[in-house]
């Protein structure tokens, strides 16, 4: 049962989080705005082209998670958006600005670690008897 919840959450986390980089890729794109996001290794075209993939790849792993294929993409996926956070926050010289973005960082941190655990959850084997 806790897997599950799990499950559902580390889907809707990064169901939120692809949408969210695929509309700021969009909007970029649309609109011809250079992005710099001091968090992330890459800046300008690339960056957008980055979002973009991501997002997609996201979208494309949660859906095929969630049908039961080629799961250990979104395990990935998830290890990724992790991996990405950390060392993007807090390895490579980001600089805060202010307690309130401190927290929201630190809280979305937690909650792509809380994701990998979901996403993890869903290679354990059920139980034959609890049937």
């Amino acid at each position: 049962m806790l897997s599950a919840l799990f499950r559902i959450y580390s889907y809707l986390y990064h169901l939120i989080l692809a949408l969210f980089l695929l509309a700021i890729a969009v909007v970029a794109i649309l609109s011809h705005s250079q992005l710099n996001l001091g968090m992330l290794p890459w800046k300008g075209h690339p960056l957008i082209h980055w979002l973009l993939g991501a997002a997609l790849l996201g979208l494309l792993s949660i859906i095929l998670a969630w049908k039961g294929k080629l799961r250990f993409l979104f395990l990935l996926y998830s290890l990724a958006v992790f991996g990405m956070m950390f060392r993007g926050y807090f390895l490579g010289g980001y600089t805060f600005r202010g307690k309130d973005e401190f927290r929201m960082v630190i809280l979305l941190t937690v909650g792509a670690l809380l994701a990998i655990v979901g996403a993890w959850s869903q290679f354990r084997r059920t139980n034959p008897r609890a049937r």
